[in-house]
């Protein structure tokens, strides 16, 4: 019985393995069932190109052809995945909230005595701490410690 589908194998056989790949790379991302479904859907247009008498395209040419275009087409397309790759290191603030405030201008709404105070940056309140600071004083954030910002005086 197997050997029957294989040696049947016609361009039918191969879009439905392209669907079924295709369709695993949706249940499992990362892009490593994509390659091949694309050579199953290459080989299955070749196989129709070819017609079903052809001496030449018999079903070992279609299985060598389908391991040698998936190989290929997985090398090229990790090569260009690559380079869209999100490097780890551009996004180390991402989920970071306060080491985002770094850098960032904010009005303080309570002095800063005995070195901590509040300043507002943006919709949000933010425990601070520095030098003695009257309120109303604009300050920029330069660090972060213990859950609160250090600020300096902005010049």
């Amino acid at each position: 019985m197997i050997q029957s589908i294989v040696h049947s194998l016609g361009p039918w056989n191969w879009w439905i393995l392209a669907l079924v790949l295709l369709g695993l790379e949706v249940l499992a991302p990362g892009t490593f069932f994509l390659w091949f479904g694309i050579s199953a859907f290459v080989i299955g247009t070749i196989s129709l190109a070819m017609g079903p008498d052809s001496s030449f395209w018999v079903w070992q040419t279609q299985m060598i052809g389908f391991v040698v275009l998936s190989l290929v087409a997985a090398v090229i397309g990790r090569r260009f995945m690559n380079q869209y790759r999100l490097d780890d290191s551009d996004n180390t603030d991402l989920n970071d909230r306060i080491a985002q405030m770094v850098g960032r201008t904010g009005t303080l709404n309570e002095a800063i005595s005995g070195g901590t105070g509040r300043v507002k940056i943006g919709e949000t309140t933010w425990r601070v701490s520095g030098p003695e600071l009257p309120v109303g004083t604009r300050v920029r954030v330069v660090g972060h410690h213990a859950g609160q910002l250090d600020v300096a005086a902005e010049e």
